[in-house]
């Protein structure tokens, strides 16, 4: 119950007047009470009743049919992008011609680096890694290594025809000789004007940049010939090329980077696991610990506020002898610097006054509240009780995490395929932009001769991406946004299964009259069945609601980041009130969806009688879930900064150094903080993985407690099924136990 939400009434109104129209239909209602008329009336008792029911049938079978056609057609998409689309699109660089470089089988198999004619026309880097830089681009076997201009080839090919050989390797076609005139050469996009030494990045020929006494140099030389007369400097070739070098050095760090996990990773294997037992070895304390935890907290809270009270007083009595204790905030104004404010004893006033009615309001609250804290403690206990019985719980997020790597994987490659689809598109490219046909659709074979290359000077007709005219090819788009949708729907119903499955599971421990003896044997795997073989659409239908709700969220988003430019200050008002509705939604749809995953797991109703029966449960006990909510976030969240604390500080110690007289730890690191924030970061998730299982376990035991209180009696027909902690703490008893 950590995710909450406003909305979280609006959703539980929205399945009761669901539930209402099938009561219309011809369903019966259960009377209602004067306190239930608004919430509905107490479950009526049932003397079978002995845990999650055994005899079920299935729910929401129409969504269940439709869950299973939308994966049917999912794998058919995912088919279908497999047969149309070429992810070597993705993994090789392609020429102004649309062939691939490096590719086997094809005449460019030994020639795996691109090569681009005249880098100056590039004019972002963003230009050239997506291949639309306005100039010719071939595949080449490697980069040039020295300064050539066309022209310089021209007179030293007499002389001596190794310069010829070695410069027409970059050219788009063979020639015996450099016969052709410079303005032919430059027309015809033969061969480049001149080129600069290179080194291949990313499987590109980006120029060879360096710093010497300050200066940044291509080759050693500050200023070189472009090959048209032109002398152009080193700081030219880098705007075109603008970011190119921080690429380089990203490379440089990430080679460093992969020595420092090659040194360190059976150090970060041993960190992860520690964690992993110290996060199994804090859930199991916890019986033992959480009331000690709690109140730690809060008189620490207590006693921070205090000294703050304390503080500010001292603060105020010293300002008031100050020679300017008459100063107020009007006299002083608006001021950039908030420290004037302080030197201010009005300033240290209010902060008093905030801090003491503070300081009051908690104890008041910890005192109207205590009983409710000390259930809400009980119930921190018996649900590392019910993790100590029931130990397999905890192994079940590694299947989570294996359903959601499935999911991911299948989405990421099904994407791939799509984005890969299609035939080469030509598109007319224009130097300076300025050419009518611009962006039009071309034929490489034979452009020059054509109208166009009549009308536009310069201009080039270079492959732009795949795509095509087929029916397939025309909804591309939209099979992308189903495949992101069904990505979408299927994380919610593994998460939705995984809390069902828990909940079965630890409802079958709370509802045994005699612990452990009446636990049911395999709890987890017999409620893991159940779900997936009764309640698959009840599932389904709680997830694609999410779905649908985080569908509208991304789109949104991308609404959003595509008219950034062009809104008003009214437009990004109604943004900002779009964006804080729809989280507050699927907070509240979080909220509610597991709570009654809940109620499905333990009486095997429909999702809308589940979310109904579990808001109305909920409403009749809002100040026990208000209460319950504080404490158990505050545990979770404890155990969390704990866990990844402690074996950051150990990673820490051991990745500096500091304990060598202990443990010799890895040596000579680039960067000690990437393997240390590997462990922290590691640590954290696996604390993550272990406290959502503990926060499942709590959520269910808080739901079977308040359906125990209100079904029951303690009598012989009716005997409570809560810890005698818990009757403790509510007065209760057993006919049995008084008997004793």
């Amino acid at each position: 119950m950590t995710d909450k939400g406003d909305g979280k009434s609006w959703y539980g109104i929205w399945c009761l007047s669901v539930w209402e129209a099938s009561s219309a239909a011809g369903e019966q209602r259960p009377d209602t009470h004067s306190e239930g008329e608004k919430y509905g009336a107490p479950r009526a008792y049932d003397p079978h009743f002995r845990g999650p029911v055994v005899n079920r049938s299935c729910t929401d079978v129409l969504c269940c049919v439709i869950f299973i056609l939308f994966i049917m057609a999912y794998i058919l998409l995912g088919l279908a992008a497999w047969v149309n689309g070429d992810p070597r699109r993705v993994a090789y660089p392609t020429d102004s011609q649309g062939y691939f470089c490096g590719q086997k089988g094809t005449p460019n198999e030994n020639k795996s680096i691109l090569f681009y004619f005249n880098l100056l026309t590039c004019t972002s880097p963003s230009v050239v890694v997506n291949l639309q830089c306005p100039t010719t681009q071939i595949c080449v076997s490697k980069c040039p290594e020295r300064f050539l201009t066309y022209m310089e080839i021209q007179f030293k090919y007499k002389n001596d025809s190794k310069y010829w050989t070695y410069y027409s390797q970059f050219c788009r076609t063979t020639f015996l000789k450099p016969v052709e005139t410079l303005s032919q050469v430059l027309l015809d996009n033969d061969c480049p004007s001149a080129i600069y030494p290179s080194k291949p990045f990313l499987q590109r020929c980006f120029p060879d940049f360096s710093t010497k006494n300050g200066t940044l140099t291509v080759g050693n030389k500050t200023v070189f010939d472009d090959g048209s007369g032109k002398t152009r400097n080193a700081a030219e070739l880098r705007r075109a090329a603008n970011g190119i070098n921080k690429a380089l050095d990203a490379r440089a760090i990430g080679v460093k980077v992969f020595e420092d996990y090659a040194t360190t990773w059976y150090w970060i294997l041993i960190g992860l696991t520690i964690a992993m037992l110290l996060s199994w070895m804090f859930v199991m304390l916890l019986r033992f610990t959480a009331g000690l935890l709690f109140w730690i907290f809060t008189f620490g809270v207590i006693g921070i506020i205090a000294y703050g009270i304390w503080r500010c007083y001292l603060e105020y009595s010293r300002l008031q002898e100050h020679p300017g204790s008459q100063l107020n905030v009007y006299t002083i104004g608006i001021q950039t610097d908030i420290s004037m404010y302080f030197r201010l004893k009005q300033t240290w006033f209010a902060l008093m006054v905030i801090l003491c009615l503070l300081e009051l309001f908690i104890i008041l609250m910890l005192i109207f509240l205590r009983d409710r804290i000390r259930i809400s403690i009980a119930l921190l206990k018996e649900g590392s009780k019910a993790i100590g019985y029931i130990p397999s719980t905890l192994i079940y997020p590694a299947l989570t995490f294996f359903f959601l790597s499935v999911c991911i994987s299948y989405w990421a490659v099904v994407a791939l395929y799509l984005a890969t689809s299609g035939a080469p598109i030509y598109k007319v490219i224009a130097p300076q932009g300025r050419c009518e046909h611009e962006n039009k659709t071309c034929d490489p074979v034979g452009f020059n001769s054509t109208e166009i290359a009549k009308a536009c000077p310069g201009a080039q007709c270079h492959f732009a991406f795949y795509g095509g005219k087929s029916l397939y090819h025309q909804y591309i788009t939209t099979f992308q946004l189903l495949n992101l949708f069904v990505f979408l729907w299927l994380i919610n119903f593994v998460i939705a299964l995984g809390q069902c499955a828990l909940a079965g599971a630890f409802a079958s421990y709370y509802w045994a009259l005699k612990k452990p003896d009446d636990i049911p044997p395999y709890p987890l795997f017999t409620a893991f069945g159940r779900a997936i073989r009764y309640h698959t659409g009840s599932l389904a239908f709680g997830s694609l609601i999410l779905a649908i709700i985080q569908m509208f969220r991304l789109i949104l988003e991308y609404m959003d980041k595509r008219l950034q430019k062009a809104q008003s200050n009214i437009s990004k008002f109604l943004k900002c009130c779009l964006r804080c509705c729809f989280w507050c939604l699927e907070k509240a749809v979080k909220f509610l969806n597991r709570n009654a995953y809940v109620m499905m797991a333990i009486y095997g109703k429909n999702f809308c009688k589940s979310a109904r029966d579990a808001f109305n449960l909920l409403m009749r006990n809002i100040l026990k879930i208000a209460v319950m909510d504080r404490v158990t976030d505050f545990v979770l969240i404890l155990g969390k900064i704990l866990v990844a604390g402690c074996i950051g500080v150990l990673a820490f110690l051991l990745f500096t150094k500091r304990l060598p007289v202990i443990i010799e730890g890895p040596t000579s690191l680039n960067y000690y903080w990437v393997p240390l924030l590997t462990v922290i970061v590691g640590s954290y998730i696996i604390a993550h993985g272990f406290f959502s299982v503990y926060a499942m376990c709590i959520e269910t035991i808080f739901i079977c407690f308040l359906e125990d209180l209100e079904r029951n009696d303690g009598s012989a027909e009716r005997p409570y099924y809560m810890s005698q902690s818990l009757m403790k703490i509510m007065n209760k008893r057993n006919v049995e136990t008084k008997k004793q």
